[in-house]
């Protein structure tokens, strides 16, 4: 693979995750050989040219209806700030021909002009001032708007199933949080202002000079369509540039985000100098495409700098050759010249700001185009509390792919009574897990059925069957914050001592006394500050202190020694005691207590009993089980 095609590949995988989403443990990850998880959704736009501008715009604009006396009084102020100058750039015409050169051919008035200077500075003094009131009202009005832009995208994400999360490059999304929110800020809180001010300095200016002299007038008109015709080739370039800089941003954000949460991988396998390369062709094609933006949006001010320098020097000669010829007064051709100048540069003011307006809203259609992702879909409007929850889990003749052409689970049929403890037992990418998604309706199955209590989960309202269901998950995961705060994310209204009680049940109570500060220690960065086993433990403890009557455990126990496993198993056996417990595990000496055993291969369960009857059929499970005692 030559380096092009190596940069196609990266930039279209880390732009957006794999499409073979971890449904088991053992799945592949980015490049994996075979799906194990949902199939392909569309990717996300990289920042490219809105597909929708005006739908943009207009869902942009929504977010400032609530500050519409707020942008009327700017709007105002930018009113005020435009007649300002206008008018006091027009105040110099009557100064020069009445107290500088007077058209009658007296003396200059020197008491005059000071006075002329005066109201003249009076009326900049009124511009400047209106204009600083509407860059504080524009700021705030801007932030208030990103600031429901962020909570609306945060509140949706959060409405997103599990799948959403696991076919989306976690560093691509918070791109969508930072840099283009970012730029939809800038847009809102200073290019908007800019284009409406240039638009009415525009209007004004063109008034007073038709005032002024209409021939002149003329000559500077006749300047504009080359000046657009200019500034719009440079903006078509300058798009196309922004938008390959935004997806080339969004692909090494993510792998950054990749290779950073994974760096022990990396180091284990040596991987470093093909780390260092990858991210090398990245960065060097984010460096060529922020070079080529940055260029093409830097070049229109001189562009249309310079063709404004041509305007302002043909102006001059044709107006001085009116003065001489057509008594045209100096006042008049040196406002007007003044404002030839003012003219061209709302212009280019406005032209400079095409670059920042498709750059966000190319950020702006990112940000849409997440909010717009499929919700978890709503619960059915017969669905019901099931308060209390007995836990008698059943599943019937069970069929689900991740994609239609993938089939995970065949036929599987399986139940667990109250109290029981039913273990999974098969090898890497049988559909375990699967099995244990499917029961928190984090995917919906495609045939058969799955019932809680003889009740269809899918008529059981989500937040209701996932609050009594306790989970520990093979991959810890903790929050910034104390020991105690973390355990009680199981059950929020939990006391001090409940938290301590869950704890000791998860035998974690006297490794947190050792702890700086016991409880009450602050973790951060995932708990970075304690080993992989101790993480596990307040796993442990936070299901441990849920009332849930299901507790799942996936590989819960692979990140805790054989010591420490040893010493938590009257604690997990007292957790587990009122509960029905599934129980997924590659360490078969940990479900040899089960009450019943599913082998799956394949998605399908060749066997099932106790341990001892399984043992004695000398299947699969007997090949698994002595051949791990070998090991051993």
């Amino acid at each position: 693979m030559n380096q092009e095609e190596k940069l196609k590949s990266l930039k279209a995988r880390y732009g957006r995750k794999s499409d073979f989403a971890g449904a088991g443990k053992g799945h592949p990850g980015p490049g994996g050989p075979w799906s194990g998880g949902p199939g392909r959704k569309k990717r996300f736009s990289g920042g490219g040219r809105p597909k929708d501008g005006m739908g943009t715009v207009r869902r942009l604009l929504g977010y400032l209806r609530g500050d519409t006396p707020k942008l009327f009084l700017a709007f105002v102020c930018i009113v005020l700030n435009t007649v300002g100058t206008l008018l006091g750039a027009y105040m110099l015409r009557p100064i020069i021909n009445t107290y500088i050169v007077p058209t009658d051919g007296s003396r200059g008035d020197a008491a005059g002009l000071a006075r002329a200077l005066g109201a003249m500075a009076l009326v900049y003094l009124v511009g400047v001032g209106a204009n600083y009131l509407q860059a504080r009202i524009m700021l705030n009005v801007a932030q208030s708007a990103l600031r429901k832009i962020r909570n609306d995208l945060f509140g949706k994400m959060q409405s997103f199933p599990v799948g959403f999360y696991d076919t989306n490059s976690n560093g691509d999304l918070m791109s969508r949080f930072t840099n283009d929110v970012d730029t939809i800020g800038m847009m809102l809180s200073n290019t908007l202002v800019q284009l409406f001010a240039g638009a009415f300095s525009i209007i004004g200016t063109l008034f007073l000079m038709v005032y002024t002299n209409i021939w002149l007038t003329l000559v500077t008109l006749a300047m504009i369509p080359v000046m657009m015709k200019a500034g719009g080739a440079v903006a078509k370039q300058s798009r196309r540039h922004f938008s390959a800089q935004q997806a080339s941003l969004g692909a090494l954000n993510g792998y950054i985000e990749e290779v950073i949460t994974g760096q022990k991988v990396v180091k284990v396998f040596c991987h470093e100098e093909v780390a260092q390369k990858e991210f090398d062709l990245l960065n060097r094609e984010l460096q060529n495409d922020q070079i080529r933006a940055q260029f093409f949006g830097g070049i229109m001010g001189p562009v249309m700098g310079n063709l404004s320098q041509v305007n302002y020097s043909l102006t001059a000669c044709i107006g001085g050759l009116l003065c001489i010829f057509r008594n045209f007064d100096v006042g008049g051709l040196t406002v007007f010249l003044n404002f030839s100048r003012q003219f061209s540069r709302p212009i280019n003011e406005i032209s400079m700001q095409v670059s920042n307006v498709f750059s966000a809203l190319a950020g702006a259609e990112r940000v849409f185009a997440t909010m717009d992702e499929a919700p978890e879909p709503k619960d059915d409007k017969d669905a019901t509390e099931l308060v209390p929850m007995k836990g008698h889990v059943a599943l019937d003749h069970v069929t689900f792919g991740y994609s239609p052409e993938k089939v995970i689970l065949k036929d599987v049929s399986l139940y667990a009574k109250p109290g029981q403890k039913i273990a999974f037992v098969g090898s890497t990418g049988a559909g375990k897990t699967t099995i244990t998604n499917l029961i928190n309706r984090f995917y919906d199955i495609q045939g058969g059925s799955i019932t809680i209590d003889g009740v269809d989960i899918r008529h059981i309202k989500r937040n209701s069957l996932r609050r009594n269901i306790a989970m520990v998950l093979q991959d810890t995961h903790l929050f910034t914050g104390t020991v105690m705060e973390n355990i009680r994310y199981g059950r929020l209204d939990a006391t001090d001592d409940e938290v301590v009680q869950a704890a000791k049940t998860a035998s974690a109570h006297s490794f947190i006394n050792r702890l700086p500060k016991g409880y009450q220690t602050m973790l951060e960065g995932d708990g970075a500050n304690l080993s992989q086993g101790q993480r596990q433990l307040l796993n442990i403890a936070r299901a441990a202190i849920s009332k849930a009557p299901i507790l799942i455990l996936d590989e819960a126990t692979s990140s805790v020694d054989t010591r420490t496993e040893k010493h938590i198993e009257h604690g997990m056996d007292r957790l587990m005691a009122d509960r029905t417990t599934l129980v997924i595990a590659h360490r078969l000496s940990t479900v040899r207590n089960a009450n019943a055993i599913m082998v799956l291969e394949q998605g399908e369960i060749i066997e099932r009993g106790d341990h001892e009857d399984l043992l004695a059929q000398k299947g699969r499970y007997y090949e698994l089980y002595t051949g791990l005692r070998e090991l051993e």
